[in-house]
């Protein structure tokens, strides 16, 4: 289309996309783009490839569901994303993006300092009218002499800024619970891969200690399993699966041991003449069965294992919803009488919702998670009753009045998902010094 519409715009493209084998003779774009990409761009334009990189506003989010409800979008209301850097040095064999821009020990940083970071969220804070950050780094706390100015800056300004981050559990590790609570990091994605895996950012670490000690200080965990590594059997899956589900996170996203091109698990497996030639690169995403012949468990087991990895864990630790309400809670009670006011001001900011339309979704999940798993509803019911008793009459109207109508959504959705109900991103277009051609 663009070379019909445009003959003599040049075509670029980059991204993990880029990694595709002979991806040249696929499209017919003028340049293909490996790795970083601004330093490219800039080269190619003329310009100074060493010059300060202006970050662009972006928003983690869009159109949020939550319970079949929509969420509403309000400024301020989804965390700005930020680019610290790109690449990670631990170089996991499955890894795309350590691939992709150097692979193990090497990584891109865009912002070297902890000030430089400071002034980019600060901006943001102002144009977005902001107050919380997804940085979307590979391994944030990785950097932590960087982690350690940017909280300096953050104390000397009074800052209350919340973060999500990405960090290994030995990065983790490398800070004070006190460390973490102060820098405002209130989510973390921790790798769990798998308890017999020799990756080096695992190594020594215990994992399931470390999420628990993690949400009592309210940071909530988002682990990530992978079902299908080498070791995985029909007979010992089960077993790694209810490992992982043990850890009881506030979040977990199971995926498929994948090879990806561009990774040095695609070059192994490629080597060794096991990857599937009828797989669609669409279907290359860890969410549906292998792209790789295992030597234990089939493409269709891989499938069923995945889908009762995530039954698994939703029954025996409740909707994610609940247990990040419990988490906040604890958060809450810890440290609403803290000595630094920037800790207990963004708690008092994440714990506002208790008081009105989480627990009237506690009140939903406990009445629908009776069919599911009577004892954690039961939990869940003990946890609304605790916030009710922290927030008193606000809280328990909320339920009341407000329980009913996430109820009856979630039921609604579930007949509407299966009966082939789908929601789709909208197309967003972006232009930075756009000017029109006279010709068109």
């Amino acid at each position: 289309m663009v070379r019909e519409l445009s003959p003599q715009s040049a075509i670029v493209v980059g991204g993990h996309v880029a990694a595709i084998p002979a991806i040249e003779g696929m499209i017919d774009a003028g340049h293909i783009v490996r790795g970083e990409g601004i330093r490219w761009m800039r080269e190619y334009l003329g310009e100074d490839p060493d010059a300060p990189i202006q970050h662009p506003e972006i928003v983690s989010g869009l159109q949020t569901r939550i319970l079949g409800v929509r969420l509403p979008e309000r400024e301020g209301g989804t965390a700005a994303t930020i680019i610290p850097s790109v690449g990670c040095p631990m170089g996991c064999n499955f890894c795309t993006t350590s691939s992709f821009f150097g692979g193990k020990g090497k990584f891109v940083n865009f912002f070297e300092t902890g000030a430089e970071l400071f002034d980019v969220m600060e901006r943001m804070e102002t144009s977005l009218k902001v107050q919380t950050f997804f940085m979307m780094d590979e391994n944030f706390l990785l950097h932590r002499e960087r982690a350690m100015q940017l909280l300096r800056r953050m104390k000397q300004a009074g800052k209350s800024w919340g973060m999500a981050v990405f960090a290994s559990a030995n990065a983790i590790r490398k800070y004070t619970l006190r460390e973490l609570v102060d820098l405002g990091i209130s989510w973390i994605w921790m790798g769990l891969e798998s308890p017999r895996s020799r990756y080096a950012k695992l190594q020594g670490a215990d994992t399931r200690k470390l999420t628990h000690e993690l949400q009592e200080h309210g940071i909530r965990v988002q682990g990530s399993t992978i079902i299908g590594l080498e070791h995985h059997t029909k007979d010992n899956i089960a077993g790694e699966i209810d490992y992982a589900v043990e850890h009881g996170t506030d979040f977990h996203q199971f995926m498929l041991y994948t090879p990806v091109p561009g990774t040095p698990l695609y070059q192994e497996m490629s080597e060794q003449g096991r990857m599937l030639k009828d797989v669609e690169l669409a279907d290359t995403h860890g969410q549906h069965k292998f792209n790789f012949r295992h030597t234990a468990i089939s493409r269709d087991d891989s499938k069923r294992f995945l889908d009762w990895a995530f039954r698994r864990d939703f029954e025996r630790n409740g909707p994610s919803l609940y247990r990040m309400c419990r988490t906040t809670l604890q958060g809450w009670l810890r440290y609403k009488d803290y000595p630094d006011a920037r800790v207990r001001e963004r708690f008092a900011r994440e714990a506002a919702k208790l008081r009105s339309v989480y627990n009237a979704a506690l009140w939903a999940m406990e009445n629908l998670f009776r069919e599911v798993n009577r004892s954690v509803s039961e939990e869940i019911r003990a946890l609304r009753c605790e916030v009710e008793k922290e927030f008193g009459a606000a809280a328990q109207l909320a339920a009341r009045l407000g329980g009913p109508l996430p109820s009856w959504t979630t039921r609604r959705e579930e007949k509407r998902l299966p009966a082939g109900k789908t929601y789709e991103p909208p197309m967003f277009l972006e232009r930075t010094n756009w000017e029109v051609s006279p010709e068109l």
